[in-house]
C-alpha cells in the first residue's frame, strides 16, 4: 500500500526476517550478549554513583563494567573504545537534568 503525504510519497518499511544459523556469527552475537548482560549488571550495582547529581544532564556510556561521562555522544563512545576496544557489549543512557518519578501502569 502507498499512501500520499501532501507531496511526499509514504512507503511503509520492509522487514525482513531471518533465522542466523551461521556459527561463527552466532559466537559474536552471545559474546556481545554476555558483555552487555554484565555491563548492565555492573550499572545496576552502581546506580546511585551514576545517576548521581553531578552527572544529570550528562549522556553516559557503560563498557568494561566502567562508567564514561560527557556531553557528547562522540565523547563518550571515544573514551570508552579508547579504554575497552574489545567490548562490543557497551550502551549508552542520558541522565536527565531533573530527577524525575516513573511510573508504569498495565
Amino acid at each position: 500500500m502507498i499512501r500520499q503525504l501532501g507531496n511526499a510519497e509514504y512507503k511503509p518499511p520492509v522487514i525482513e526476517v531471518f533465522e542466523l544459523t551461521d556459527p561463527q556469527e552466532l559466537e559474536q552475537a552471545r559474546l556481545q550478549r554476555e558483555q552487555s548482560d554484565r555491563n548492565s549488571k555492573w550499572l545496576q550495582q552502581h546506580i546511585t554513583e551514576v545517576y548521581a547529581p553531578a552527572n544529570r544532564g550528562k549522556i553516559v556510556c557503560i563498557a568494561g563494567e566502567e562508567a564514561f561521562f560527557g556531553d557528547t555522544v562522540e565523547e563518550v563512545a571515544a573514551r570508552a573504545t579508547a579504554a575497552h576496544p574489545d567490548d562490543k557489549g557497551s550502551f549508552m543512557r542520558y541522565i536527565p537534568r531533573q530527577k524525575m518519578t516513573w511510573i508504569y501502569a498495565t
